[in-house]
């Protein structure tokens, strides 16, 4: 894999009311490095309303994603299978204390493609917010990026 990387991201939260699953997704250019066994992409991050940007570093390796997101927001996120990490989320609008319980951390790596999927339940201050999965697929910027 290329240093120059597109990245797509889509997360999908299942809640229990009537609206059912929200999706937000986005493509943007990354920088991709392979280091120890691990996998790292790191991006830039704007935020709407704010001149401030978040510089986001996602490392991940055969069972486990960690989301670490420095700037305007700051966290660390540990998504690893089967059990539950608990972090500060720190916005300009104060802190949250979220917890992560991840079931399944899944990486299908080909030659051109990285592709990851993870799926965990969100908790903030030990209450149970949402069902989610994030999408992630990482090709060469070259070659453009098909969803």
């Amino acid at each position: 894999m290329e240093k120059e990387v597109l990245i797509a991201l889509k997360g999908l939260q299942f809640t229990m009311d009537e609206e059912g699953a929200q999706a937000l997704e986005t493509i943007t250019p990354a920088e991709y490095y392979k280091r120890n066994n691990h996998h790292y992409v790191v991006y830039e991050e704007p935020t709407e309303g704010f001149t401030d940007i978040t510089k986001n570093v996602i490392k991940f390796s055969a069972s486990q994603m960690e989301v670490t997101k420095r700037g305007l927001v700051n966290v660390h996120m540990v998504f690893e299978e089967n059990r539950k990490n608990m972090t500060s989320y720190t916005t300009p609008f104060g802190n949250i204390l979220i917890g992560i319980d991840t079931d399944e951390v899944q990486i299908r790596e080909e030659d051109d493609r990285i592709q990851v999927n993870v799926a965990y339940s969100l908790e903030a201050n030990y209450e149970h917010m949402a069902d989610c999965r994030i999408e992630m697929s990482i090709r060469p910027r070259e070659g453009g990026l098909e969803l």
